[in-house]
C-alpha cells in the first residue's frame, strides 16, 4: 500500500460541536483503479480534488455504487468498525447489478484499516460522535457511448459526524412517485436511486415534511422504505417491518435490530404491510410507535405520518422499542458491552 501523508492536517480547524452531516472530511482518502481488466495497487493520498475529463462515463450514465459505514471510539481510545464484512458483501452485490467489477476483499479490508488507522483522531469519543465511512466505485472511462465502462475507480473517504436528524421526523406517504420497481436496482446502493428520490422529497419538504414513505410501484398500497431508511411499526407489542425484496435495500442496521429485538423478547415480523392496515391499527389505538433505521441515522423515531387527509401522530412513550434497541445497538458499536455477535472489529 502506497501511503502519502498530508503535510497540512485540517483537524484542528474543525468544530466538532457543530458538525453538519457529510460536509466535513478527514485528511486522507483511498484510491484504486481498475484498468486492463484488473484492479491495480491501491494508494492512500491527502484528501483533495480528483482530475477527470468531461467525457467521464459516470457523469453520463450514472454507473456508480457506494456504501455507508461507521467507526466508533471506545473508552480505551480504540477505533471499532461495525459489521464491515456485511458492507463489503453488499458493495459487491450492488457492483454486480451495475456491471461493475467486484472489489477484492484484501483491497477493501486492508485499505479500510490503513485509512482509518491514519485518520483515527477524526473519530471522536462520545455518545453522539462517529466517523462515517463512504466506500464508492464509479465508471472512469472517457466515453459517451451508452455502454458499460472499461475502467473504474474505487475510493474510500471519511467524514466525522454526530446526529443526522436534529428535528422531529414527520413523514408523507408518497403515492405518485416511485423509488424502485420489480427487476430494477432498488436493492442496490446505486447512486441513481438516491438522485431519483430528491425531487419528490423536495416536494414533501415544501409541505413541511422531512421525508417520504415510499410505496410499491404497482398500486402504491404497500409500504417499502422511509426516505433512505428501513421502516418499522410497533403494533401493540409486535415489531413489523416490510419484507426484503428487490425493491428494498437490505439494511445492515435493519438486520442488527431484528437480532437485538428478538434477543430482547420482542416479537418481530417481516411482512408486506399496507398503508390501510397501518391506518386501521392507528384508528384502533394499536399503532404505538414508528421508527426508521440506517447507518447514518442509527434508530430514528417518527413523530407523524400523513396519508392523504389522515395524520397519524405519535407521542414519546416510556417503554419505547426504538429507544431500547438504539441503546443496545450503540452499546455494542461503542464497545461498552460484550459483542457476542462478532459485529465489531478493532482498527490496528
Amino acid at each position: 500500500m502506497n501511503i502519502i501523508k498530508t503535510s497540512n492536517s485540517s483537524l484542528e480547524s474543525v468544530d466538532f460541536s457543530n458538525l453538519l452531516f457529510g460536509t466535513v472530511f478527514s485528511d486522507h482518502m483511498l484510491s484504486c483503479n481498475f484498468i486492463d481488466g484488473k484492479w491495480q495497487k491501491p494508494e492512500i493520498l491527502p484528501y483533495g480534488p480528483i482530475s477527470f475529463n468531461p467525457g467521464l462515463q459516470v457523469l453520463h450514465y450514472g454507473q456508480s455504487v457506494f456504501e455507508g459505514m461507521k467507526a466508533f471510539k471506545n473508552k480505551d481510545n480504540e477505533v471499532l468498525l461495525f459489521r464491515k464484512e456485511e458492507n463489503f458483501k453488499r458493495l459487491n452485490k450492488s457492483a454486480i447489478r451495475l456491471s461493475i467489477p467486484e472489489i477484492p476483499e484484501d483491497i477493501f479490508m486492508q485499505g479500510l484499516n490503513d485509512l482509518i488507522s491514519l485518520d483515527q483522531n477524526w473519530c471522536k469519543l462520545g455518545k453522539d460522535y462517529s466517523l462515517y465511512i463512504r466506500p464508492f466505485i464509479f465508471a472512469s472511462s472517457e466515453c459517451i457511448k451508452a455502454s458499460s465502462s472499461n475502467e473504474f475507480k474505487f475510493m474510500i473517504i471519511t467524514s466525522p459526524t454526530s446526529t443526522y436528524y436534529n428535528q422531529d421526523l414527520n413523514l408523507f406517504v408518497e403515492e405518485k412517485y416511485t423509488r424502485a420497481v420489480k427487476g430494477g436496482v432498488g436493492f442496490a446502493k446505486a447512486a441513481g436511486n438516491y438522485a431519483a428520490s430528491f425531487y419528490p422529497t423536495k416536494i414533501a419538504n415544501s409541505k413541511g415534511f422531512q421525508q417520504v414513505i415510499w410505496t410499491d410501484s404497482s398500486k402504491h398500497q404497500f409500504i417499502e422504505e422511509c426516505g433512505t431508511m428501513n421502516v418499522w411499526f410497533r403494533i401493540e407489542d409486535k415489531l413489523i417491518t416490510p419484507s426484503i425484496s428487490d425493491t428494498i435495500l437490505s439494511g445492515i442496521t435493519r438486520d442488527s435490530i431484528i437480532t437485538l429485538a428478538r434477543e430482547s423478547g420482542i416479537e418481530v415480523e417481516e411482512k408486506d404491510i399496507s398503508i390501510l392496515e397501518l391506518l386501521d391499527a392507528y384508528k384502533n389505538d394499536k399503532l404505538i410507535e414508528v421508527f426508521g433505521t440506517g447507518t447514518a441515522v442509527a434508530v430514528s423515531p417518527v413523530k407523524s405520518i400523513t396519508y392523504r387527509n389522515h395524520k397519524m401522530s405519535f407521542c414519546d412513550i416510556s417503554d419505547s422499542f426504538a429507544v431500547i434497541l438504539k441503546e443496545k445497538l450503540q452499546s455494542i458499536q461503542r464497545g461498552e458491552v460484550m459483542d457476542k455477535y462478532g459485529w465489531t472489529s478493532k482498527v490496528i
